[in-house]
């Protein structure tokens, strides 16, 4: 497919100036193909993987279209409030210059917040099914103006139950609307749901690219938020990686580790906003020299970057979607090498790791930080390969000087004494101990004896849906109408939803909705 331009799309200037800001050069195929068929008012029906640049392909239509201070002119539903929230804050990103405001509407915020939100008539309104019917039965979100309507990640929406709820909202939505629908499968379900609300769409369908992830370990390292240089540090004398990418949220972030890593003995650079393009030459050039072992970015600084031979990437600070995650580990395992990606997340971003893991559908797999003691194994492999290395090459001019001192010295002390020498001249190694995250949390259940809950069937109930084992779960208290669960403070969370979302009575007997 031939290449096309934002500005050639006849995009406002208000929008190509935010995309240029946020760095999109170009295009990507989902956009290419859905952009100007929305353009010319025509239904969408989508099919693409999360990192395609899905919301920027519904996004700017309507952007493009909305005309300030007129009510609710476009809505997007979304399956889960992280996914809400992440969809409306790119909007607003994108829609920065035309004075649109976007709302995001979701369960377990305050309705009362929301409706005094509504009340200052947002342009663009992006909700989860449940909350956006709340709004609707309660008369503080209307749909007199709405033109554009979009059902984001439609499968996963059917998935959890939400078909019922959706097609509510949709018979609410005025007849004379553009809508898309966007999903990364089409079973029958969604066919059914396109025939019934869309009118003749386009249907695009986005082959998905070579999974580089596939190639790519992926793996997670819980840390002490107030130890994290130090937990990075552990890693990186580990793993040792030779051409490495972290990423940071902040530039004044890239610049803080840059110099923490220098202190220690990498060569490190940031990369980000403030550099000029001069600079930012010369540290890309740089890089892909091996001047560099590690560069420090901001995601909107990486954006463009092609290094093909980045060995390990590592998150210093979790993204903030998932589409970013993606982004971000597709810069190693190319053309068909291996590659290694890390994130550090702290306990309160646990919620966020798991919903990266969801929508991405690939597991991201815990591994426990590095002790010393193993960063002072790996570093004397390391210096007993180079003394190997080196005693391949010629080194004639130096025999005569060995024999006189094995004629004086211990030869083991003398090869020790060659490994200290190479050990002082390495990098710094991280001596900090680092200190344990939280352990087990308890989570209150709003259901006890009196709905029939027994410890055996609530463990089977957790750890069928959950990636628990029966050892991981500790304490059990069942009272009457509640039940406290001793749980990994990772899976806090996820358990007290599992709870909150299933109707079942928790007596060990399966759901007549088969959700177990």
């Amino acid at each position: 497919m031939s290449s096309i331009t934002f500005a050639a799309m006849g995009l406002r200037q208000e929008l190509l100036e935010a995309i240029a800001q946020k760095g999109f050069e170009t295009p990507t195929p989902i956009q290419q193909k859905s952009i100007p068929a929305a353009l010319a008012g025509r239904d969408i029906m989508g099919q693409a993987q999360t990192g395609t640049g899905k919301t920027a392909a519904f996004g700017l239509p309507m952007l493009q279209n909305v005309e300030p201070r007129k009510g609710v002119q476009g809505l997007v539903i979304c399956p889960t409030r992280e996914l809400a929230v992440q969809v409306a804050e790119e909007i607003a990103s994108l829609g920065k210059f035309l004075g649109v405001n976007t709302l995001a509407v979701y369960g377990g915020q305050s309705i009362e917040v929301q409706i005094r939100a509504l009340k200052k008539r947002p342009e663009l309104v992006v909700g989860t099914p449940g909350r956006l019917l709340d709004h609707l039965r309660r008369g503080t979100l209307r749909f007199n103006d709405l033109t554009y309507v979009v059902l984001d990640e439609a499968d996963e929406m059917l998935d959890m139950g939400f078909l019922d709820e959706i097609q509510d909202i949709l018979t609410q939505c005025p007849p004379k609307r553009t809508t898309f629908l966007f999903s990364a499968t089409f079973p029958a379900a969604i066919q059914d749901l396109a025939k019934s609300f869309l009118k003749d769409p386009v249907i695009i369908e986005i082959a998905p690219q070579e999974r580089t992830e596939l190639l790519i370990e992926q793996r997670y390292y819980e840390v002490n938020p107030r130890q994290k240089t130090e937990a990075l540090c552990r890693v990186l004398d580990v793993e040792r990686p030779p051409v490495a990418l972290i990423f940071c949220r902040t530039k004044r972030g890239t610049d803080d580790l840059v110099s923490a890593l220098e202190i220690r003995g990498y060569t490190a650079n940031a990369l980000h906003g403030d550099l000029s393009q001069r600079e930012r030459d010369t540290v890309i050039g740089r890089f892909r020299q091996g001047l560099i072992e590690i560069l420090v970015a901001t995601d909107v600084a990486a954006r463009g970057l092609d290094i093909s031979l980045v060995t390990h990437v590592i998150n210093y600070d979790i993204p903030q979607d998932p589409e970013t995650y993606v982004h971000r580990i597709g810069r190693t395992g190319r053309a068909g090498r291996s590659g290694i990606a890390i994130t550090l997340v702290e306990p309160r971003e646990l919620k966020q790791l798991r919903f990266i893991q969801r929508v991405t559908g690939k597991k991201i797999d815990r591994h426990f930080l590095p002790s010393l003691a193993d960063a002072l194994e790996v570093q004397k492999q390391m210096m007993a390969s180079q003394l190997i290395e080196a005693a391949q090459q010629p080194v004639s001019e130096f025999i005569d000087l060995a024999n006189e001192l094995l004629a004086e010295q211990d030869s083991t002390y003398l090869v020790a004494a060659a490994l200290k020498l190479l050990s002082d001249k390495g990098k710094q190694l991280e001596e900090a101990e680092l200190e344990p995250v939280a352990g087990t949390v308890k989570v209150k259940i709003p259901r006890g004896r009196s709905q029939g809950v027994r410890p055996r069937a609530l463990v089977d109930q957790i750890t069928a849906r959950l990636h628990l084992k029966p050892r991981q779960i500790g304490d059990i208290e069942i009272r009457q109408s509640t039940t406290t669960v001793e749980v990994p403070a990772e899976y806090a969370d996820e358990v007290a939803a599992l709870f909150r979302r299933d109707r079942q009575q928790y007596s060990g007997k399966k759901s007549r909705r088969n959700r177990w």
